[in-house]
């Protein structure tokens, strides 16, 4: 039971808004010691993790390409090809984007879509920019709220988008879990395959949600109108 202090460590270094890679270190060398192990066998340990994920480390070399690549005038190349493109509308771009992060997604492509790489420099902007076309400039809640709805469908499209290729981490996870747990062979096919209705369902309740998203603009923009007049 003492090792479970560790939990203790990260929970208190997180309250106290410290350092996170300092926490989780710390976090790591108390739950070792207090399972019995040696400070090699520690550090064992934490090399050994570091090999088995370090692609996790990758987006330390995105990020900084995609700052750069803004800073270059990214988002405003993205809403001056949407000002362009007339019958573009919020809807339609967020729309697009989703069938094409689940697609993407579902052929094990996970790293062609995300937050940081795609829909902030691209996404984001053009959805704004298309709403911008059609009724002029955004209150600032209004933008938020479009950001926030480019953000929801890539991690929607993601999210019910990667159990349908079999090698996903994901779906393995579930696979050795079972086995595990219950001793029974589930086939990493079989939890693809029956991820494929509920993807579509899915793309179905998302991608009308998306499409309505002008309609709900509208909305919002009308209620915005009223207030600015009085002032």
């Amino acid at each position: 039971m003492l090792v479970l202090l560790g939990i203790l460590v990260v929970v208190a270094g997180f309250a106290l808004r410290l350092n996170p890679m300092l926490v989780v270190t710390v976090a790591g060398l108390v739950t070792g010691f207090l399972g019995g192990m040696s400070p090699v066998e520690v550090l064992d340990a934490f090399g050994t993790g570091f090999a088995g994920s370090r692609s996790v480390s990758i987006f330390l070399l995105v990020l900084p390409v995609i700052g750069l690549v803004e800073r270059n005038g990214l988002q405003e190349q993205a809403r001056r090809l949407v000002s362009r493109m007339s019958r573009l509308t919020t809807g339609g771009i967020l729309a697009g984007y989703f069938v094409l992060r689940q697609v993407t997604a579902a052929i094990g492509l996970m790293s062609i879509g995300g937050h940081a790489q795609t829909v902030r420099p691209l996404v984001a902007p053009m959805a704004e920019a298309a709403a911008v076309r059609r009724f002029g400039t955004l209150p600032d809640a209004v933008s938020q709220r479009i950001r926030a709805f480019a953000a929801s469908t890539d991690n929607v499209g993601a999210f019910f988008g990667e159990d349908i290729f079999v090698a996903v981490g994901a779906v393995l996870l579930i696979t050795s879990f079972v086995d595990t747990t219950y001793g029974y062979t589930l086939e990493p096919l079989q939890v693809a395959l029956w991820a494929i209705p509920t993807a579509v369902v899915a793309l179905l309740i998302h991608g009308a949600r998306s499409l309505h998203t002008d309609r709900a603009l509208t909305k919002a923009i009308a209620e915005f109108q009223p207030t600015e007049v009085a002032r």
